[in-house]
């Protein structure tokens, strides 16, 4: 790796910038001197159609001039802005710069819109409609590539619409969720439980216990094995929200379904990660998004049914 870090690398682009313009400048040097043999009239001998003759007349001014402007204009952008190597140019521009002073302007514009639904409580917030539209643009920025435009998720990503929580539903574990990010991690089991049929019979006795279509013989079996996963998942195997365990009797199944994908959980594990917005967004946002995600599975309909 120390190749990668030396100052070599920076010279070495430097060198290319510079012997690049320095060639252009030499090009345009030696094009004016050149002599090209010609005949009286001052042509080439060139024809084409008959009657075109290549003539040897010099450059135009104008086009000299411009290429010599393009010259000057690529040494003061050097020395001004990134360009030579590792040098930051006399501006000290950078595009990180740049974008976060751009998002802390839009901040600074946004911050009276904000601070009317910081002041407000997130029901009222999930019931405003100026708020959700801003929760809705939020979430598709940041959340969507995950969960989907319509917040049902997918494989691996769990759906914002229902009330199955893996860390809790409510407002203040949304925002944390947001705030934190969250690291969902089951470790491989398949040592603890036993034999590969014992694995087998375990995946059949969780099935059971949604209701899933399972193998009763396997599943009784099964049972004495679901200790080992006990300790997360609750010995009711309701999960535990502490942890992140999900509820394993609800039929809803945030990797896969079946008997070969919980034997695959069971001895590959699986780690699963949210990535943290703090920093990202400020709090008046997530606030908002925070409000608009609880709304989702928080809607009169869906609260009157539960």
């Amino acid at each position: 790796m120390s190749d990668f870090t030396s100052n070599f690398w920076s010279w070495y682009v430097a060198g290319i910038a510079l012997v690049g313009i320095l060639a252009c400048l030499l090009l345009l040097y030696f094009s004016g001197k050149a002599k090209a043999m010609t005949a009286n009239d001052n042509t080439t001998g060139h024809v084409w159609d008959g009657d075109l003759r290549e003539m040897n007349n010099p450059l135009p001014r104008w086009w000299v001039g411009l290429f010599l402007i393009t010259i000057v204009f690529s040494l003061a952008y050097l020395a001004l802005y990134p360009g030579l190597g590792a040098s930051a140019g006399n501006l000290d521009w950078t595009s990180t710069g740049q974008y976060d002073a751009e998002v802390a302007k839009a901040n600074k514009e946004l911050e009276p819109l904000y601070a009317k639904f910081a002041a407000m409580p997130p029901e009222e917030v999930a019931k405003d409609p100026q708020a959700m539209a801003i929760g809705d643009r939020l979430f598709m920025n940041n959340c969507a590539q995950c969960h989907g435009s319509d917040a049902r998720g997918s494989k691996g990503f769990p759906n914002l619409t229902d009330t199955d929580w893996l860390h809790g539903g409510s407002h203040e574990k949304i925002q944390e969720s947001l705030l934190k990010g969250r690291v969902g991690q089951m470790p491989p089991l398949a040592a603890a439980v036993g034999t590969p049929e014992d694995v087998r019979n375990l995946a059949n006795y969780v099935l059971s216990m949604s209701g899933s279509p399972h193998d009763s013989l396997k599943a009784s079996l099964g049972k004495s094995k679901f200790g080992a996963c006990a300790a997360c998942h609750g010995a009711d195997g309701k999960g535990n929200q502490a942890l992140g365990a999900p509820n394993l009797t609800d039929d809803i199944w945030l990797h896969a379904w079946g008997e070969n994908a919980i034997v695959a959980m069971i001895n590959n594990g699986k780690v699963n990660q949210m990535p943290a917005q703090a920093g990202k967004l400020t709090d008046a946002q997530l606030h908002v998004l925070a409000s608009y995600v609880w709304g989702l599975s928080n809607s009169p309909a869906k609260v009157a049914a539960n």
